[in-house]
């Protein structure tokens, strides 16, 4: 894995580079039911926790003096959602200062300050969409969370404030993150193979 990347700060990740290799099925456990259909593990499951970790420790000394209400988008971040709230929670329990959250799913009212939190990020068009429909409503502040960023070659790509790694433009799945709704109860981030595209076809 190239080399980490720094805090929150000016939007940093851990960056996966085009030439990963990735890591060996083999060395980890996976549900029995997708064998064959994974072609390699791309971020196992504990570094994934880990660096979440970080980003909650990131996010609470950027915000943390402020009541946040946060908004999961449906449905591939709500596992990425449940996990980055928990740890912030615990360091809120564990610190001076404590951090009153909401967490509501992607239905609109008026809102003070944001946490956006999504699984992964593309091209960044639907996060741009949902970014103009939420400043209609005039929060003082509004940042965004999100597990993957996927490097596309467009010079005007999105990039959320906060966000886990960045990928080549692969197909992933795992990590809530589906495939037709399969790969769900996968815990690493995974790339699928020909064969799984294949067999969980709609």
């Amino acid at each position: 894995m190239a080399g980490p990347g720094g805090s929150g700060a000016g939007g940093r990740g851990v960056v996966i580079s085009d030439n990963w290799p990735g890591y060996s099925l083999d060395l980890f456990t996976y549900p029995q039911h997708y064998y064959g259909d994974l072609e390699y593990v791309l971020i196992p499951h504990g570094i994934i926790v880990d660096r979440t970790e970080r980003l909650a420790k990131d996010i609470v000394q950027d915000i943390g003096d402020n009541d946040i209400v946060v908004l999961c988008v449906l449905k591939g971040g709500y596992k990425f959602c449940a996990d980055l709230v928990e740890h912030i929670k615990n360091l809120s329990r564990n610190s001076e200062r404590f951090i009153s959250m909401k967490v509501d799913f992607v239905r609109l009212k008026s809102y003070h300050n944001v946490l956006i939190v999504e699984d992964i990020v593309g091209t960044g068009r639907t996060m741009k969409v949902l970014l103009n429909t939420i400043e209609k409503y005039k929060p003082k502040m509004i940042k965004v969370a999100s597990l993957l960023v996927k490097r596309t070659s467009r010079p005007d790509g999105y990039r959320p404030d906060y966000y886990g790694f960045e990928i080549p433009d692969l197909f992933v799945v795992g990590y809530a993150l589906d495939y037709n709704e399969h790969f769900r109860d996968l815990n690493h981030i995974c790339v699928i193979n020909d064969h799984g595209k294949a067999k969980y076809r709609v």
